[in-house]
């Protein structure tokens, strides 16, 4: 089953993402922060960080540099609200995703399902 670790500070919305991800068949820990976020990629393996940019403490871009040094395997999708941030997060991070607010869920699922299609369609996970 394919691992997604979502970090976002605002509880209602980390609380559909993660219920429209796990019921789309993704396992997926949600924590309200970056900074409670690195531990857990330290200590388990997954697939997805998917991260709003701009939350307290440690943003998402920041979160996510430090998670490729953990595991450079892991994929990123940005989630956020500001059209600043997503040009910063498209030039500081080239390699991720950026999905902007607002959205729909099945927006979000499909951007998900997009990332792995390939390797859910050969076989490789």
């Amino acid at each position: 089953m394919i691992r997604i670790l979502l970090a976002e500070d605002d509880d209602v919305m980390r609380e559909y993402l993660a219920r429209a991800l796990e019921r789309s068949g993704y396992a997926v820990v949600a924590v309200d922060r970056g900074t409670a976020a690195l531990p857990l990629i330290e200590a388990e393996s997954f697939d997805l960080l998917l991260t709003d940019i701009v939350m307290p403490e440690m943003d998402g871009i920041e979160l996510a540099q430090k998670a490729a040094e953990i595991a450079p395997a892991m994929r990123v999708m940005f989630i956020t609200g500001f059209a600043a941030v997503t040009l910063r997060a498209g030039k500081q991070m080239p390699q991720a995703r950026v999905l902007s607010k607002p959205f729909h869920l099945r927006d979000l699922v499909m951007e998900v399902d997009r990332l792995f299609e390939s390797e859910t369609a050969t076989g490789g996970l």
